[in-house]
C-alpha cells in the first residue's frame, strides 16, 4: 500500500470529485424536469420512475465487474473507460425523439458514472489512512450533494433560455472535461497496489457474499438508502407538486432546499467521523440511534400529506444519512485487496434497491389511482408501503447485530 503525501490527497480527491459532482448532476435532474419530460413523451407516473430508475439500472448491471476491474486495473483507469459512456449516453439523452430512446440513454448515463464514487472510494482504501478516508469519503458524498443542488434551481433557471436537449449537451461535455483531469492528476495503480497480478485467476466475490457483516446491512443499504436516493433523486420533486400544490418553480426550489441541507449533512459528517470513532462511537452504534428518525420522518409524510413540504422531505433525506455510513465501513471490513469488491458489491445492493422502489412507487401510485384513490392519497399510500419495507430492513439490522459476532 502507498500513502500518499496531504498534498497529493487533496488533489487526487478534488479530481475524482469534480467527476462524481456531475455524476450526481445526471442522477437528479430527472426531478427537476420531471414536468417537461412528462409533458413531452406523455409519461405517467409509472413511466417517469421507470424512466428515472434507468439510471440505477445502469449502475447496478455493472457494478460486481466494476468491483473486479477496480482491483485488477485501478481506479484512474476504470474511471476514464466508464466515464467515456457517460458522455455517449448524454449526447443520447439530448437526440432521444421517444420514450424507449430516453430511457436506453438513461441506463448508459447510469453505466457511465457507476465507477464514479467506487473509483475513488476504493483508490482511498489503498491511499490515505483510515481517519483520512472516513473523511474523504463523507465528502464525497457531499460532492455529490452539491451536484443534486445544481440539479434544481440552476436547472429549472436554465430550461427557459435553452432548453432540456442542450443541457445534455453541455453535461458531456463538462463529463468529458473531468476525463482529462482524471487522467492528469491521479496516479496509476503502482505494482504494490495490484490485488491481482496478471495472469492470475479471476477474483470471486464469495469473501464478500459470505461475510455476515455485509447481510447485516444490505436490507438497509437496499430500502432505506436506496429509497431515500430514490425519493430525493425523484419523487421529492412529484410529491412537491401533485402532494403539496407546488408550482415547478417553488418545486425547485424545494428540492434545492432539500440538497442543500443534505450537502451541510456530509459535509458535517466528514468533520464528525474521525471524532467520533476516536471515541469508541462506531458505525452500527450510529445507525442504531439515527434509524428511526428516518422512519419518524417517512410517517410524518405519510401523515402529514399536502402539509409535508421541503421540509419535511429535507428532515427525512437528512436523517436517512445514518445509513449512508453503512457503505465506508462495509469496505473498511474487508482487507484492501478486497475493497473494490466489497464496495462494488454494497454499491449493487443500494442500486437495486434505488431502482426497485423508484419504479415501485410509480407503479404503486399508478395502482392506487386506478383503484380510485386521490392523486394525494396514492402518494401516501406508496409512501406507506416504502416505510413497512424500511421498518422490516432496520428489524433485521438490530436481530443481525444481536447476532453477529464479526460486527465491528
Amino acid at each position: 500500500m502507498s500513502l500518499l503525501d496531504r498534498r497529493q490527497t487533496v488533489v487526487v480527491f478534488l479530481a475524482f470529485a469534480f467527476a462524481y459532482f456531475f455524476a450526481a448532476v445526471l442522477r437528479a435532474i430527472t426531478a427537476t424536469l420531471s414536468p417537461v419530460l412528462t409533458r413531452e413523451f406523455h409519461l405517467d407516473a409509472g413511466a417517469l420512475g421507470l424512466l428515472a430508475g434507468g439510471y440505477f439500472l445502469g449502475f447496478a448491471i455493472i457494478q460486481l465487474p466494476l468491483g473486479t476491474w477496480l482491483d485488477r486495473h485501478g481506479p484512474r483507469k476504470v474511471n476514464l473507460w466508464f466515464v467515456a459512456l457517460a458522455v455517449l449516453g448524454c449526447g443520447a439523452f439530448a437526440m432521444a425523439t421517444s420514450f424507449g430512446w430516453l430511457l436506453a440513454a438513461r441506463v448508459l448515463c447510469g453505466l457511465g458514472v457507476a465507477s464514479c464514487l467506487m473509483a475513488p472510494l476504493t483508490g482511498f482504501r489503498r491511499w490515505f489512512t483510515p481517519g483520512v478516508q472516513l473523511r474523504t469519503n463523507s465528502w464525497m458524498l457531499m460532492t455529490g450533494s452539491f451536484g443534486m443542488v445544481a440539479s434544481t434551481l440552476p436547472v429549472q433557471w436554465l430550461l427557459p433560455q435553452f432548453g432540456w436537449r442542450p443541457l445534455f449537451w453541455g453535461l458531456a461535455v463538462l463529463l468529458a472535461l473531468s476525463m482529462f483531469v482524471i487522467a492528469w492528476r491521479v496516479p496509476e495503480w503502482s505494482e504494490s497496489d495490484h490485488a491481482l497480478p496478471p495472469g492470475a485467476p479471476r477474483a470471486s466475490y464469495a469473501p464478500v457474499w459470505r461475510h455476515p457483516y455485509f447481510w447485516q446491512m444490505a436490507p438497509l443499504g437496499f430500502f432505506t438508502y436506496g429509497g431515500m436516493i430514490a425519493v430525493q433523486s425523484l419523487w421529492a420533486g412529484p410529491w412537491l407538486s401533485r402532494v403539496a400544490g407546488a408550482d415547478p418553480v417553488q418545486a425547485a426550489g424545494g428540492l434545492f432546499t432539500i440538497n442543500l441541507c443534505m450537502l451541510a449533512t456530509f459535509w458535517t459528517w466528514g468533520l464528525m467521523n474521525p471524532w467520533l470513532q476516536r471515541r469508541g462511537i462506531v458505525t452500527d452504534k450510529l445507525i442504531a440511534w439515527g434509524t428511526p428518525l428516518s422512519l419518524l420522518a417517512v410517517a410524518n409524510l405519510v401523515v402529514s400529506g399536502p402539509h409535508a413540504g421541503a421540509a419535511a422531505l429535507a428532515f427525512f433525506c437528512t436523517s436517512s444519512t445514518f445509513v449512508a455510513l453503512a457503505q465506508p465501513a462495509v469496505g473498511m471490513v474487508f482487507p484492501a485487496t478486497l475493497a473494490g469488491r466489497a464496495l462494488s458489491a454494497y454499491n449493487l445492493v443500494i442500486f437495486v434497491g434505488v431502482f426497485v422502489v423508484q419504479w415501485g412507487i410509480g407503479l404503486l401510485v399508478d395502482a392506487f389511482r386506478q383503484a380510485g384513490w386521490s392523486d394525494v392519497d396514492a402518494f401516501r399510500g406508496a409512501f406507506g408501503v416504502f416505510l413497512a419495507t424500511s421498518a422490516l430492513s432496520y428489524a433485521w439490522f438490530l436481530w443481525s447485530r444481536r447476532h453477529n459476532r464479526q460486527s465491528p
